[in-house]
């Protein structure tokens, strides 16, 4: 892999947010109001402003967390989006940019911008709802790094749906980090669901992570939901590359890759 492609990628994709304030606010906007609103909800059922317990702890935690997550998918997804709305899918792919270094740098984007986002939750939380991530210690850097993991194999897989059925499927880009969320035991512990849908819940690396994170805030680092999750993260990761290589060799061969950069 070349690194100075792989910058100049970086760049191209993270410029566009200097020149856009709407960008910038869109960026920002729906996880704050996410958490102003998570946040006073806490606040009531707690019926505190500063003895949360730690169940409702928890459900700030989650809500940050869950912004890694989708941040990541949406920040590789709006980069390669942002080269179909700007005509410049074509340009892309003739150039000497292997899908690798493509990639990469859109993965860079996407934990760039949850890092930003998860840095301004993180403080707005520990100044207004007395919630401090950081509580967790170095357990909590296996916990964002396997959501930066899932949030990446999402990616691949929205931009191989895309190849597959172009524009239409945009709106993919938001819905399948939320096709997950309901099963992943987000805002509450894995034994609540039933007990039909708990293996398929077992099977997201989400799940191992929230439920980590859930044992993390009372003391108990569960490393075997870490492994879990890891092992599972790298198996989607392997999965959906090769669906994306699938999808884009049939785009090349029936020309959809032309349709979908000039459409």
């Amino acid at each position: 892999m070349n690194r100075e492609r792989i910058i100049g990628l970086f760049l191209r994709y993270t410029y566009v947010y200097r020149r856009s304030w709407i960008r910038v606010l869109e960026f920002v906007f729906w996880p704050l109001m996410d958490l102003l609103v998570w946040g006073y909800l806490t606040l009531y059922l707690t019926g505190s402003p500063k003895n949360f317990s730690s169940p409702f702890q928890f459900l700030i935690g989650a809500m940050i967390l869950w912004d890694v997550l989708y941040r990541t998918q949406l920040g590789i997804t709006l980069s390669f989006l942002e080269d179909v709305w700007s005509k410049n899918l074509i340009n892309l792919f003739v150039s000497p940019i292997t899908i690798g270094e493509f990639f990469v740098a859109t993965i860079l984007v996407g934990i760039t911008k949850s890092l930003l986002i998860v840095g301004l939750l993180g403080t707005i939380a520990a100044l207004f709802f007395h919630f401090n991530l950081l509580q967790l210690g170095t357990y909590l850097l296996p916990l964002v790094c396997n959501l930066f993991l899932m949030g990446a194999a999402c990616g691949i897989l929205t931009i191989a749906f895309l190849l597959r059925w172009g524009q239409a499927a945009e709106s993919l880009a938001w819905a399948i980090p939320i096709l997950f969320q309901p099963f992943a035991a987000v805002f509450y512990p894995l034994h609540v669901l039933p007990s039909s849908i708990q293996p398929l819940s077992f099977l997201i690396p989400a799940t191992h992570v929230f439920e980590g994170l859930r044992s993390g805030l009372e003391g108990i680092y569960a490393y075997n939901h870490l492994l879990w999750a890891t092992a599972l993260n790298f198996c989607y990761l392997g999965l959906s590359f090769i669906l994306f290589k699938h999808f884009f060799s049939i785009a090349k061969e029936k020309g959809l890759l032309v349709k979908l950069g000039t459409q």
